[in-house]
């Protein structure tokens, strides 16, 4: 069977990599748009490297892919960390971010509001914003530095902050 072609993982990844998206709608009718077969191929489909289709995606800036890939109604694991280097597909999108930067950080603010997390460390003991070399990212290293804050302070969101510290500062004035 596998002379047919190429297997639902090889083509998972492959448009991924290529931003397929036609492709990526064929696997899912293929699979009858069952959200755990899905789930399931998005989740274990991985290259020798162990990168999944949002590692590829990331890497390549594959958004169409990527956001059909963070849209899927199932049990989508946003963090897998590949094989190679143990980098979750944030890491991957910093790298990404060196040569695009507005893309990715584009594609690092969307992994963050679905639940990426900024403080995973790799098997070189480096979390996504230490991936980044130079302060060319502005951007991307306030979007890093605010999800880690918010991920230690247990996910409260940017409003509240600001809230807070609206509130802060007023009381700040009433004392001078």
């Amino acid at each position: 069977m596998s002379s047919e072609g190429a297997s639902l993982n090889e083509q998972l990844l492959d448009c991924a990599r290529r931003n397929n998206e036609d492709l990526f709608n064929s696997i899912l009718e293929s699979l009858g748009n069952d959200t755990y077969n899905i789930s399931e191929l998005i989740n274990t489909s991985r290259d020798p490297f162990g990168n999944t289709a949002l590692h590829l995606a990331c890497q390549y800036g594959s958004w169409e892919v990527l956001d059909k890939i963070l849209d899927q109604e199932g049990d989508i694991e946003i963090d897998p960390q590949n094989t190679t280097d143990g980098d979750t597909p944030l890491h991957v999108t910093v790298k990404y971010a060196h040569n695009e930067p507005e893309h990715g950080t584009f594609i690092a603010k969307n992994l963050i509001e679905v639940g990426a997390d900024p403080r995973i460390r790799n098997n070189r003991n480096e979390r996504p914003i230490d991936c980044i070399h130079g302060d060319e990212l502005e951007e991307l290293i306030d979007l890093l530095q605010g999800a880690e804050i918010s991920a230690d302070n247990g996910g409260v969101n940017d409003e509240e902050d600001i809230e807070e510290d609206n509130v802060d500062n007023g009381d700040d004035d009433d004392d001078n």
